[in-house]
């Protein structure tokens, strides 16, 4: 494509994306509470004439030119959000354009990412020349690690040889990512009354693992992602001032490493702590994709760098390699008057079609 016609299809691409954002932050689309912006994106597709499929509030498309002999990419990213934290100064429902940012909730975590991906698979729709199929999901439920989300969309799609996962990154290229494993624990006492030395402190009984959790290193390190860290973050014990607890629940937010199973790591933690423990979930898993891969070396070719990610994404739910990587930035998301720059959704399209064009087009 001569340079001139491609900066005026970056443009209107730009362009169209950056409106679909501004719908998708005016429509409320808490997790589990997405069907308004599902259907923000199918009247999208149909205008584009792209055929989509539909499930609860996720869609999905393939490329018009599919061929079940090639294998199939997937652009993903998500469409709902947090809930707005009491901080926020602006409407977070009202797209604000100032100073060159485009504010609102959801923009920059994930709603650049996702229309930047959907302008994407847009301008390879109709492209009689892949070498790859691509397939376009736009799933709900990321942000509370949902079950009706990405997960239930993967079996609908053909085989996936490799996902891109738009996140925002800076552009960066997130070739690994910690899984995530949450614990709910019960230390048992006995109660008793506070005024005599009667009872077991369950609250003692827990400080005492919270303890060897604070101090516990796992020998195995990741050479990406580092050591697997945990945190206490939730705890609830007693009724009142006087009376000794017989119970005291906490709970553990693991994030886990290539290095161990889930399993292993909630077997390694019961041996070594009094408290009942009980896994919310063995789902969310860590992923990575090999440095040496081609689309993550399309990416390094444009001056991007890789590293990996702390956070945990929908990539736990694919068992297929995955890059997460996107435009905004990740410090931003869930912040009060969250934004994304409009040069980053323009940078980030640029940057999605030169990567597959790089891997997809013969």
């Amino acid at each position: 494509m001569h340079s001139s016609t491609a900066t005026s299809t970056l443009k209107v691409l730009t362009q169209e994306a950056t409106d679909l954002l501004k719908s998708l932050i005016s429509t409320p689309s808490y997790s589990r509470e997405e069907d308004q912006t599902a259907a923000l994106i199918e009247d999208f597709l149909r205008k584009k004439e792209v055929p989509f499929q539909r499930k609860k509030n996720n869609i999905w498309a393939l490329n018009q030119h599919f061929d079940p002999a090639k294998p199939t990419l997937l652009l993903n990213s998500h469409h709902d959000t947090v809930k707005p934290n009491k901080s926020w100064t602006l409407d977070p429902f009202e797209p604000l354009v100032r100073d060159g940012k485009l504010y609102g909730l959801g923009s920059n975590d994930a709603g650049g990412c996702l229309v930047a991906l959907i302008a994407t698979f847009c301008h390879f729709y109709n492209n009689p020349h892949l070498s790859y199929n691509i397939a376009l999901a736009a799933t709900a439920e990321e942000e509370i690690s949902g079950k009706e989300g990405l997960e239930i969309v993967v079996p609908e799609l053909p085989p996936l040889e490799f996902a891109i996962v738009g996140e925002p990154t800076q552009l960066h290229l997130a070739v690994a990512e910690k899984g995530l494993l949450v614990l709910d624990c019960l230390a048992r006492g006995k109660s008793g009354h506070a005024a005599r030395e009667e009872g077991d402190n369950a609250i003692y009984r827990a400080l005492r693992d919270i303890t060897w959790i604070t101090n516990y290193r796992f020998p195995k390190v990741s050479p990406t992602l580092g050591p697997i860290k945990m945190s206490v973050t939730i705890m609830n014990a007693g009724t009142q001032h006087n009376v000794v607890p017989d119970a005291c629940t906490f709970t553990i937010d693991v994030r886990v490493t290539e290095q161990y199973t889930l399993e292993e790591i909630v077997e390694i933690i019961q041996e070594h702590i009094e408290s009942e423990v009980q896994a919310r979930s063995v789902r969310l898993r860590p992923s990575s994709i090999p440095v040496e891969h081609p689309i993550v070396q399309a990416g390094v070719a444009l001056g991007r760098q890789t590293y990996g990610s702390p956070t945990t994404s929908d990539q736990a739910l694919l068992d297929c390699p995955s890059l997460k990587m996107g435009p905004g930035h990740s410090e931003r998301s869930h912040t009060a008057d969250e934004f994304i720059y409009l040069h980053e959704i323009e940078a980030g399209i640029a940057q999605y079609i030169a990567m597959v064009e790089a891997v997809a087009v013969k």
